[in-house]
């Protein structure tokens, strides 16, 4: 009875673990497919890609060449390719099997507080690092931490961190990377190489974009790809985010500076134009239905103060003096809108200020 239950079950057991492994394989072949963000798909796999970071890129070749490593701090604005680059370099280091083993990255979302970098951080410094890799180049004998975003990190914690850099500099070496290098402490910065990354330059970032659309087949003309970099500010990132949603936004259409616009959320030229205009009337009625207008359309009022103060700077048909002016209330707006302040009131307290300006003379 026994070996005739067992029998069919055992028959029955084929089919079943064949059809499991046909829809394990039609998965896997899911995954090849699944998309990527292009921010993704086009970061540097290896130091030489790294556009535009001179310094930090010879510095980084001589590591790999066989000369040590030393403590690195990465700061600059975003989009810069700060992460990119140590990671890359990690990439070429330790090779793609023992990467995951040698590096250890935190970033701002982790919990990185005292007791994270006392336990977690401290006991991976701690460990040995061993082995070889396995396509037979040479594997240095230590270990990375990246801590991404570190001036985000508390004081105490960036203390309790200084300790573990001297102790443990035989088997770990750490790559701290920030925004602003004003908000790591003092024994730190002294205790790291420090490389600053510039915004990449107009060119490089031009290229790059172009590359981008080529492989990705996308239609873009020369003058929305030059608008596209004034749009992103130096940053790479923003700019390769915004050619993709440009892209899914035309499905194959050519891209045009007017689509730029619109994804970016930058305020049209006219618009600014109008603006000034009804300033330059000292119509207190019609200012408040431009600004209400403004918000309505859905535009970021910090977005206009960026863009304004661009617009007065650059201008000639202002004295020196309305300039100061209306760059301090510029200044005045733009800080309290970042502690949180309505934008309409805002907006009107900016208008009111450039009407008097422009009216007075």
């Amino acid at each position: 009875m026994q070996a005739f239950l067992k029998g069919p079950a055992s028959i029955s057991t084929k089919p079943v673990a064949a059809k499991e492994k046909s829809a394990a394989g039609s998965s896997g072949e899911g995954k090849r497919t699944k998309p990527i963000p292009w921010v993704e798909k086009y970061r540097p796999k290896n130091v030489d890609e790294v556009a535009f970071q001179d310094e930090v890129v010879a510095v980084l070749k001589k590591s790999l060449e066989g000369a040590d490593l030393p403590n690195l701090l990465f700061y600059g604005p975003p989009g810069t390719g700060k992460t990119s680059t140590i990671l890359a370099a990690a990439r070429e280091l330790f090779g793609p099997d023992l990467f995951r083993q040698r590096v250890l990255e935190l970033n701002a979302s982790d919990e990185r507080g005292i007791q994270v970098i006392r336990e977690k951080v401290k006991a991976f410094a701690q460990l040995t690092a061993s082995g070889s890799r396995s396509d037979g180049k040479m594997c240095p004998p230590f270990k990375i931490v990246i801590l991404d975003e570190a001036d985000s990190m508390t004081s105490a914690a960036q203390a309790a961190l200084r300790r573990t850099m001297e102790k443990e500099s035989k088997t770990t070496r750490f790559c701290l990377i920030c925004n602003y290098i004003s908000r790591i402490i003092e024994p730190l910065t002294s205790r790291c190489s420090k490389f600053r990354f510039k915004p990449l330059s107009d060119s490089i970032q031009q290229q790059r974009l172009l590359d981008v659309s080529e492989k990705e087949h996308v239609k873009i003309n020369n003058e929305a790809v030059s608008y596209l970099v004034k749009v992103s500010e130096g940053d790479l990132r923003k700019a390769i985010t915004f050619l993709q949603s440009a892209t899914r936004l035309m499905g194959g259409k050519e891209i045009t500076e007017k689509i730029i616009t619109e994804i970016a959320g930058v305020i049209p030229r006219e618009t600014i134009d109008e603006l000034l205009l009804g300033c330059q009337s000292g119509s207190f009625e019609k200012l408040e239905t431009l600004a209400k207008n403004l918000i309505s359309e859905g535009f970021a009022v910090a977005q206009l103060v960026n863009q304004l103060h661009d617009t007065v700077v650059e201008s000639e048909d202002y004295s020196d003096k309305q300039k100061s002016a209306i760059a301090e209330k510029l200044a005045e707006v733009d800080k309290c809108l970042a502690d949180g302040a309505d934008e309409f009131l805002q907006l009107m307290s900016l208008c009111a200020l450039v009407m008097q300006q422009l009216t007075q003379n």
